[in-house]
């Protein structure tokens, strides 16, 4: 019998267990998303260098992801298991990355550094969603997705109010070269964080083993160097009309995200403290802490409203929760660089991290029933070129974007993002979705 066939239903605390690890994960990409940009700021970047200094990211998940994927669908081992290897291999070099990361003495130290890191988060994080996608039967899929986007408001949340927090112990106000030992502090939190959630993860939870039919198919494929690649473009050449449409909402989302990531702490200094980066370099990083406090606030609304969305994605559908999610962003980023008072920040983030919850777990729901599940991996790993794709868009076009049509300025960069918000909310509207097909279900706990 099929391996679709044989899943066993798991408990809550199950699902919670098996996504532990993504909490190390997204901690991580906190500290990209929050801290990575003001180190840059610190070692003397100007504004319309920071987009091309992020490329690793979107980079690496361009080249890696798939890859991961597509290798990840032909892997078995009786002890190791599929997905669990690559899980591993990826936290222990993204602890590694974190602890040496505030240690950059230059800009282009620090953007090598970001290239391994992001490397080493995407092979991590690529299986993870497939691993959702293999232990789970379709009713059981939107609690396992949505638990990511949990563990991503989570671990997004820690890693931003850690540089809050450490910045207001004294001594940790002193500075290492051109980095202060605050931001020292969240990097080496997240380098624990992210092998040992991992770790808990894999020791915890169990993969469901290949049917001896599957396993003959897996041993019976000839495999070279060039086997992924060939399985990614024969998968994009079958690639589902769902998939399509995701990748054309994904096109203005990612973009928009990108550019708010990047321009957060410089439109808060500007519309909050009146400063820029080379202003006044005390009430800058005045600005950089206070944006962690507002990054946390959402991913806080994040992992508030994730097991929300599961009742609404199930009462209504992915599509309509996704479009709303869309349409709070949108707005919230449209209003949030004329805001003046700092504490006034958090009510537009409280939608914005609603619609973040949505972003990381909903989509997924939308194709999930189109996708083969002997091709889970490859076709989890498309759906991050979709991502990723937008972001190299971001990084090469938006810098000429932000000085010659934007004036360099923060807030018309965050103005501009929601905009972008509101064109993917309106090209959700296109997207056709289909209902999961049943399957026969077993108790809970049997193969465990």
């Amino acid at each position: 019998m099929p391996m679709s066939f044989m899943k066993p239903r798991l408990s809550f605390w199950q699902i919670i267990n098996m996504n532990v690890g993504f909490f190390g994960i997204q901690y991580s990409f906190g500290l990209q998303q929050s801290a990575v940009n003001p180190i840059y700021d610190f070692l003397g970047a100007s504004p319309d260098q920071i987009p091309i200094l992020n490329l690793a990211g979107p980079m690496t998940g361009l080249l890696i992801q798939p890859l991961i994927g597509a290798m990840s669908d032909k892997t078995w081992h009786p002890r190791w298991g599929r997905r669990k290897p690559y899980f591993f291999i990826g936290a222990l070099f993204c602890s590694l990355c974190l602890f040496v990361y505030p240690f950059s003495s230059t800009l282009w130290m620090a953007g090598g550094l970001l290239w391994v890191l992001d490397a080493a988060n995407n092979t991590a994080m690529e299986p993870y969603r497939a691993f959702i996608a293999d232990k789970l039967p379709p009713d059981q899929q939107p609690t396992g997705f949505l638990t990511q986007s949990f563990f991503t408001g989570l671990g997004i949340t820690l890693a931003n109010v850690s540089l809050y927090l450490f910045q207001k112990v004294e001594f940790l106000n002193k500075v290492h070269g051109h980095i202060p030992y605050w931001v020292f502090g969240s990097f080496f939190l997240g380098s624990l964080c992210s092998i040992a959630s991992v770790s808990w993860s894999i020791t915890k939870t169990p993969e469901i083993p290949p049917t001896p039919e599957e396993l003959a198919a897996l041993k019976s494929s000839g495999r070279s160097l060039f086997t992924p690649l060939i399985e990614i473009l024969e998968a994009i050449k079958d690639m589902p009309k769902v998939m399509w449409q995701l990748a054309l909402v994904y096109l203005f989302q990612w973009y928009a995200l990108f550019c708010y990531w990047q321009n957060a702490s410089k439109s808060i200094a500007k519309s909050v403290w009146n400063t820029t980066p080379s202003g006044n370099p005390s009430l800058y990083k005045e600005a950089v802490g206070w944006t962690g406090l507002v990054n946390g606030w959402y991913n806080i609304a994040t992992f508030a409203s994730a097991f929300g969305l599961v009742w609404l994605t199930k009462k209504y559908s992915p599509k309509l929760v996704h479009i709303a999610c869309l349409l709070m962003a949108g707005a919230g980023l449209l209003v949030f660089p004329h805001i003046t008072n700092k504490f006034l920040l958090f009510i537009p983030m409280t939608g914005f991290g609603i619609a973040w919850a949505s972003m990381m777990g909903v989509p997924y729901l939308m194709v999930v029933n189109n996708i083969p599940k002997e091709r889970y991996g490859v076709y989890m790993g498309i759906i991050n070129m979709m991502i990723v794709i937008p972001m190299i868009l971001q990084t090469t076009t938006f810098g000429y974007i932000l000085k010659h049509f934007l004036n360099n300025d923060p807030g018309h960069a965050i103005s501009f993002a929601g905009i972008f918000l509101l064109i993917a909310c309106m090209a959700t509207m296109l997207i056709r979705t289909s209902r999961p097909e049943g399957e026969v279900r077993m108790p809970v706990g049997v193969g465990h």
